[in-house]
C-alpha cells in the first residue's frame, strides 16, 4: 500500500487536526479532495497515552471525508473517554491508518504480528485491532488474537473453538513521526 505519497499523509494529518479543532470552534469542514473510498481509523494520544480512536473498517466514504468525520469522532465520540476539549489540542498527537479490505483467513496461523490487523467475529459480536497494536503491546499471535476475541466480547481462548478471523494492512503515519522526520 505504497500509494499515499508523504505529501498526501502530511495533509491527511492536517485535515484531522483543523476537523477536530474546527467542530470543536463550531465551525464547518472544508476538505480537500481524496476521492477514493478507503476504510480509516484516526488515533488520538495526549502525552503518549490513548486519548481516542475511531474507525471505518470498510470503505464507505471518500479517504478525505472519513478522514475528517473519523478525527472529530475520535476526539468527542470514543466511548472510553470523555471529549477532547480546545484546550487539550496543542498536546493531542493524530495518528491515521488507511487501511486495505478486510479479508477472510482459514485459521488464526495466517495472521502476521506486525502486518495484520484483524477482525474477529462470532454472531453479531465483532472485536478491531489495528496492526500496530500488538507491537506496541508487545504481544505474540496468541496473545493477539486473545485479546481481539476479548475485543469482541467473547472469551479469550474462544479463537481456539472456531471464529471468523479477518485480516487486513494498514499505511499507519502521525503526526509525531513528521514532526519528528520534518
Amino acid at each position: 500500500m505504497a500509494d499515499l505519497s508523504e505529501s498526501d499523509k502530511k495533509e491527511l494529518l492536517k485535515l484531522a487536526r483543523a476537523s477536530i479543532e474546527n467542530h470543536l470552534a463550531g465551525r464547518r469542514n472544508a476538505a480537500p479532495v481524496f476521492g477514493e473510498k478507503r476504510g480509516v481509523f484516526v488515533t488520538l494520544h495526549r502525552q503518549g497515552e490513548l486519548r481516542g480512536c475511531i474507525g471505518y473498517p470498510l470503505p464507505f466514504k471518500p479517504l478525505a471525508e472519513a478522514v475528517a468525520e473519523m478525527a472529530v469522532a475520535a476526539a468527542v465520540d470514543d466511548p472510553r473517554f470523555p471529549a477532547v476539549s480546545a484546550g487539550e489540542m496543542a498536546e493531542i498527537d493524530i495518528e491515521i491508518s488507511v487501511l486495505t479490505v478486510p479479508e477472510k483467513v482459514e485459521s488464526h496461523d495466517r495472521v502476521r504480528v506486525g502486518r495484520d490487523g484483524i477482525i474477529i467475529s462470532r454472531g453479531p459480536q465483532r472485536g478491531l485491532l489495528l496492526p500496530q497494536v500488538p507491537v506496541e503491546q508487545g504481544w505474540n499471535l496468541e496473545q493477539y488474537v486473545s485479546y481481539g476475541c476479548r475485543k469482541a466480547g467473547l472469551a479469550p481462548d474462544e479463537w481456539k473453538r472456531g471464529v471468523q478471523i479477518e485480516t487486513f494492512q494498514a499505511v499507519v503515519f502521525g503526526e509525531k513521526e513528521h514532526r519528528e522526520g520534518a
